[in-house]
């Protein structure tokens, strides 16, 4: 990976960071949710005309990443019931690096060397941390700790999916639109149908969020399917996931969360784990 996608990687982590800050600040989750994804489709739809269609090798990928997409949106939901954000964001974010760098080897030959490999370990043993309390997960956490994992296990599934669909995509912007515009059906319906007495003034009360969130959406995991069409995968994912660090951060300084010793020595062991990124070759 050269500096220039390492930064636009980052930069997608940023924005990441910003929009699941307004979920987490959100009175009801999954319509806020819904909304987002919506704004984000408005946005990928009027591009369209523009962009183009991708090639027809990548519909089957839009469409299994639209699957597993919606069973990411249903298992962090599920994650967020039974536990914080503090604890399920990390352990899920960080998690999916590992599982994109398993599926990388297996269905796109794409081997890390060992500096690479020991960056991904340390970028996502950094952001796992962040979820464990005084040595390990908090007790009673059990399903929070399960679904946390079965969120990482579908980021690492649409990564590889979406990072397989691009590139035979012929064009990335196309395939970047086409996909944001049929994700948000599925977890639109949901919403739907559990939120019908409600999801009117959820509405009224947080469309001008949501909107702002669904540009932050489509930035955050456009530059990352981007990024995905041009450097190896697990290299793309464990730098995304710097998203955790910069939303501890974003949580000190907006939120008024403590920001503590193990968001410092996380925050000191993502940077380090850039670092041995960058130097690997």
């Amino acid at each position: 990976m050269d500096i220039q996608l390492s930064l636009l990687v980052l930069l997608a982590a940023l924005l990441h960071a910003f929009w699941n800050t307004l979920v987490k600040s959100s009175d009801d989750s999954l319509a806020q949710l819904a909304l987002l994804n919506f704004f984000s489709a408005l946005l990928a739809i009027s591009a369209i005309p523009w962009v183009g269609i991708p090639d027809p090798a990548s519909w089957i990928y839009i469409l299994a990443s639209t699957i597993i997409h919606t069973g990411y949106y249903i298992l962090l939901l599920q994650a967020y019931r039974f536990g914080d954000l503090s604890h399920v964001y990390p352990l899920a974010r960080g998690v999916a690096p590992l599982v994109v760098a398993s599926l990388s080897v297996v269905f796109t030959d794409e081997f890390l060397n060992i500096g690479q490999l020991s960056g991904v370990l340390l970028i996502s043993a950094s952001v796992t941390s962040l979820a464990w309390h005084r040595g390990g997960p908090r007790r009673g956490r059990l399903k929070s700790v399960l679904f946390a994992l079965g969120t990482g296990c579908m980021i690492g599934g649409y990564t590889i999916i979406d990072g397989s669909g691009v590139r035979l995509s012929g064009n990335a912007l196309a395939y970047i639109a086409w996909l944001f515009a049929v994700d948000w059906i599925p977890i639109a319906i949901i919403a739907i149908f559990l939120r019908r007495h409600t999801l009117s003034q959820a509405v009224n009360n947080q469309w001008r969020s949501s909107c702002l969130g669904g540009v932050l959406a489509i930035g955050a995991y456009g530059l990352v399917i981007w990024a995905l069409s041009l450097g190896a995968m697990a290299l793309v994912a464990a730098l995304r996931e710097t998203s955790v660090v910069i939303a501890a951060v974003i949580g000190t300084v907006f939120l008024g969360e403590p920001f503590g010793r193990r968001r410092i020595v996380a925050a000191f062991g993502v940077t380090a784990g850039i670092i041995v990124l960058r130097l690997a070759v």
